[in-house]
């Protein structure tokens, strides 16, 4: 299964060299990492503390300004100090804003690890819950390593939390679970719906992705179903070969699943990805011949198997497994690889699976029948779930029901919370914005949906793309008009927006209505 992942920050000035700020002032570079001592167990806050890893700048901050405060979410966050930069949102708020951008890492994630490894015992602290209360704790108690940064609490400043993919639904599911700590957030390709069997995760990726090669995928994979459920063993031994796959032996359910690596590619994509990544070079290698594309009803099945197969056997393996041998690298029956059995921290695939296995679900498996499939319909739900044995005697049923009653889901209803989504962003249809839903932007909460991928619009897509732009644009303009009505505690704050602010929302920006212009996407030809 694919995790989340926040989007990878296009290239940026040096990163580990003194910051100056906008008053003159020398501060440390963005990659100086601080420690915070968060409570291991919120629950039993006698258990002590750990360290969690913090990253801060001041580089805009004026007094009265807020503090945005930013988790990666399922990551080692060392790598993303770049969000505490006016090329990320997190940087454009508190340049316009006078803010101080803050980098938080994930307990369970990286360093920032309640117990010193990842086992099912560490593992009982490690749920959803208790990061939004790390996230509570962090505002209320930490003292910031800046001027007047042990005043900057929730009740004396505006916190603004943000988010992108699983810590963008974590962004939702805070500010739906502890109203008013967070006075506003902002939401990207935020998952807030959690589902067991979120087979829709390849729907934009069918519909998006070159027709010819959605085509041929499809065909091509109705073919491997239909011989994998059959007896005729030299035609199934001879897919196995033709992909490289020979070695998972019986385990065809191995085989089949490996091939959703061709379509977990397209996460990798961003509005600022050229002809050369990996997914187009996919398609590419299913869909021109002798020079010549495809038409978009795609070659047709004997010659687009033979293509995957070769595309495969011809590179894509040893990118994928590098120096690992085939049945360690997909394999799923041998219990005794380090893959299932690793406890050491930083491990952040484990990390993420016990959530998924306890509490969001979120499965990337075959459409269901009646529905056209890039997913062999071998891979259904209790395949993915063979980690914690120790925790699990059979595939476990994630409390997905628990979690949406309990954070609101699709339901969320909040003010001062930015959802923005992209309309080819696989995990779509876990978001607001998922299909048939016809959730409505509001003042209080509005949605901008914006022809991107995956969290397009965290980052400098913006400067490529006029979509984006315009929701990053109509998130600054929110941010600033709920900012003006904060006042502190005591002081009558917070305070609903009030009916003027409101009416100015109204009349200067409508709701945005995109669509997919991107023609390139149309085409049949060669990427």
């Amino acid at each position: 299964m694919m995790p989340m992942a926040t989007v990878p920050m296009a290239s940026l000035p040096a990163m580990n060299i003194p910051v100056t700020s906008r008053n003159g002032t020398i501060l440390p570079a963005y990659t100086t990492a601080y420690f915070f001592d968060q409570l291991i167990d919120h629950d039993k806050p006698s258990l002590g503390t750990f360290k969690q890893r913090f990253w801060h700048t001041w580089e805009f901050y004026e007094p009265g300004g807020p503090i945005i405060l930013m988790t990666p979410g399922e990551v080692n966050a060392e790598g993303y100090s770049s969000y505490l930069t006016n090329r990320t949102i997190p940087g454009l708020i508190a340049q316009q804003q006078n803010g101080s951008t803050v980098v938080l890492e994930h307990r369970f994630y990286g360093l920032s690890n309640p117990y010193p490894d990842l086992s099912v015992k560490s593992f009982r602290v490690h749920t959803i819950q208790q990061a939004i209360d790390d996230l509570e704790y962090f505002a209320k108690k930490v003292h910031l390593p800046m001027p007047g940064g042990d005043s900057v609490t929730p009740d004396k400043a505006p916190w603004i939390l943000v988010g992108g993919s699983y810590s963008g639904a974590l962004t939702s599911w805070t500010m739906v679970n502890k109203p008013g700590l967070f006075f506003a957030g902002y939401a990207s390709s935020a998952v807030v719906q959690a589902i067991l069997n979120f087979w829709q995760y390849f729907e934009p990726i069918r519909l998006h992705m070159p027709a010819n090669c959605s085509a041929d995928v499809q065909a091509v994979i109705a073919h491997i179903d239909k011989t994998f459920t059959g007896k005729n063993t030299t035609a199934i031994k001879a897919i196995q070969d033709s992909f490289g796959l020979h070695e998972l032996g019986d385990h065809l359910d191995d085989v089949a699943g490996a091939l959703r690596n061709n379509l977990w590619d397209w996460q990798s994509l961003q509005v600022t990805s050229g002809p050369g990544t990996q997914f187009y070079r996919f398609c590419d290698a299913l869909e021109v011949k002798d020079g010549v594309s495809a038409p978009a009803s795609g070659w047709g099945v004997n010659h687009a198997l033979a293509a995957w197969g070769a595309y495969w056997r011809n590179g894509y393996i040893k990118t994928l497994c590098k120096e690992d041998d085939v049945p360690t690298c997909l394999g799923t029956y041998n219990a005794t690889l380090e893959f299932w059995t690793d406890t050491s921290i930083d491990n952040n695939s484990r990390s993420w699976f016990w959530i998924v296995c306890n509490e969001v679900g979120y499965l990337q498996e075959a459409a269901p029948r009646g529905k056209p499939t890039l997913v062999s319909r071998l891979i259904q739900p209790p395949y993915d779930f063979m980690m914690f044995p120790a925790a699990f005697k059979t595939p476990p049923i994630p409390n997905v029901w628990r979690t949406n009653i309990k954070y609101h889901g699709w339901d969320v209803r909040t003010k001062n919370l930015f959802f923005a989504n992209g309309i080819r962003d696989p995990w779509k249809d876990a978001t607001i914005s998922a299909e048939g839903l016809n959730i409505t932007s509001t003042i209080q909460q509005p949605i901008g949906l914006a022809d991107g991928f995956h969290c397009s619009d965290l980052g400098v897509s913006g400067a490529v793309d006029p979509t984006i732009a315009a929701v990053q644009q109509q998130a600054l303009a929110s941010m600033k008009a709920w900012l003006k009505t904060w006042k502190p505690l005591g002081q009558g704050g917070p305070i609903k927006t009030p009916r003027a602010v409101a009416q100015t929302f109204k009349n200067t920006f409508p709701p945005i209505s995109v669509k997919p212009v991107n023609a390139w996407f149309k085409r049949v030809g060669s990427i």
